[in-house]
Parts: C-alpha cells; sequence; structure tokens
C-alpha cells in the first residue's frame, strides 16, 4: 500500500517512480522473491517509470548490483573520521548498564568502542565489522515530514551510534538508501511512518557526504481488526495471498486506501 501512495505522489507532482528492492541479504533474497514482488505489483495496478538497463526499461533497481556505491559512501565516512569498527554485538548492548533504549527500538549504543573524535581507522575494508556512525551529541535534527508535518530528534538522546555497514560485509539500510536516493536524484522518499526516527539518522550521513536531502513523506500504518500493525507474520493478508484467494484488487484499494 506504501508504494501506491508513491506512485499517487508522483502522479500529483508530476514525477518519476522508482522500485527499489532491498536484497543486499543475498541468503535470504532469492531472485523467485523478486520476481514474486514484480508480479505482484503489477496485479494491483502498480506502474514504474524508470529502472536500470538490464532486464528493461521497467525492470526494479536492485541493490545488489549497487555495492561499488555503498563502499563508495562508506570510504568517504571513514576518511572523514565519522564511523569506526565496533565488535560488540547485539547482546552487548542490551546488557551494557546504562543503555537505556525505547520501547521496540533499538537500544542506544553506549559509545564502548568508539574512539576519540577526529581519529580515523587505518582499516581498507569494512568486512568483519560492524561500522558505527558517530553522531553528534545532543544536536537537535528536524525536517518537516510532508504527511506528519515538523519532525524534532536529540542524537545521543532519542538514537545513538548506527551501524552503517555489517560483519558479515553487508551494507546496512541506513548507507545503502541515502547512497541510492543521491544517484537516482529521489526528489521525495515515500515509506511507512514506523521508519519516522531512521531519517534523521539518514540525514546526518547526507549531511556528511555532502548530499542535498530529498523529501520525505511517512504514511500511516495498515493494521488489523485489533489494531496491531500488519506484519511479515500476517502471510494471509500479503498481496500473493490476497491474490489467490480471488480478491479484486479494486476492493483492496477501496478498502484500505481510503483510510
Amino acid at each position: 500500500m506504501t508504494f501506491w501512495r508513491a506512485q499517487e505522489r508522483a502522479q500529483q507532482n508530476g514525477g518519476r517512480l522508482i522500485l527499489r528492492i532491498e536484497d543486499l541479504d543475498r541468503d535470504r533474497c532469492a531472485d523467485s522473491f523478486r520476481d514474486a514482488i514484480v508480479e505482484d505489483l503489477h496485479w494491483f495496478g502498480l506502474r514504474w517509470d524508470e529502472g536500470p538497463d538490464v532486464g528493461g526499461p521497467c525492470a526494479p533497481y536492485l541493490q545488489s548490483e549497487r555495492r561499488p556505491s555503498y563502499l563508495a559512501a562508506w570510504k568517504k565516512l571513514r576518511v572523514a573520521g565519522l564511523i569506526y569498527p565496533c565488535v560488540c554485538s547485539r547482546r552487548d548492548v542490551l546488557q551494557s548498564a546504562g543503555a537505556p533504549h525505547h520501547e521496540k527500538e533499538e537500544p542506544i549504543y553506549p559509545g564502548t568502542c568508539r574512539p576519540k573524535v577526529g581519529s580515523v581507522s587505518e582499516l581498507d575494508s569494512p568486512e568483519g565489522h560492524n561500522w558505527r556512525f558517530r553522531v553528534p551529541e545532543s544536536e537537535a535534527i528536524g525536517f518537516v515530514d510532508g504527511r506528519c508535518g515538523t519532525q524534532l530528534a536529540r542524537a545521543g538522546a532519542n538514537f545513538g551510534d548506527f551501524i552503517v555497514w555489517r560483519r558479515d560485509d553487508v551494507p546496512a539500510y541506513q548507507l545503502a538508501v541515502v547512497a541510492d536516493d543521491a544517484a537516482m536524484q529521489v526528489s521525495e522518499v515515500v515509506r511507512g511512518e514506523d521508519l519516522l526516527l531512521s531519517t534523521f539518522r539518514q540525514l546526518l550521513i547526507y549531511r556528511t557526504l555532502d548530499l542535498a536531502a530529498p523529501g520525505f513523506y511517512h504514511t500511516g500504518l495498515i493494521r488489523d481488526s485489533e489494531g496491531q500493525r500488519l506484519a511479515k507474520r500476517h502471510d494471509a493478508l500479503s498481496l500473493r495471498e490476497l491474490r489467490k484467494a480471488g480478491v479484486d484488487p479494486e476492493e483492496m484499494r477501496r478498502r484500505y486506501l481510503s483510510r
């Protein structure tokens, strides 16, 4: 439903719609999954306007094919001294004394591996470590969301040093989407409101890389009859399962997109 909103926003503003599939974790992202996504979106009535040359003009962009762009961004951040290697696991962070965290949010990193300000790691490859972005302590960061209005957060309080590259040599979401949005000249990012906090992290990366940030529009989340947000565990309500059950896509659009 979020992608449908993105299509509406693109049409309303005379823009072009991009589909980008986040398939960096190749152990969990088979080609068949990607093909199913494209097929289901077409069934639902969605069309996008831009894609890579490989596979046709309207094939989706695949993050698994864009590693050089992410590596270049990682190198710039390393040279700037704003990322550092970290050996802490998620369990380590959770168990660290004085590592407060908000419900359903990643715990705030306590700074166990954070080096002195201005330190630049001599490692020339991200592989083998989690790499964290050093947030500017206590800095207030804000933006105006196209749907939710003015948003404010404070670095170090609402979120801490965050991962931009994983120890299994996979770029993290925060870094990959910034590199992609800049390269693809994205003017507005449309996604669910559960990713509002991620925007503050990404704004810091845009600034560090001297890139212009796009606008943001965070949609409301679709919820079940009990008010719980739909997630992967609600497989019976996925486009694929609803399609198999013979649900009419026009009825789905009326039911969910009128909210």
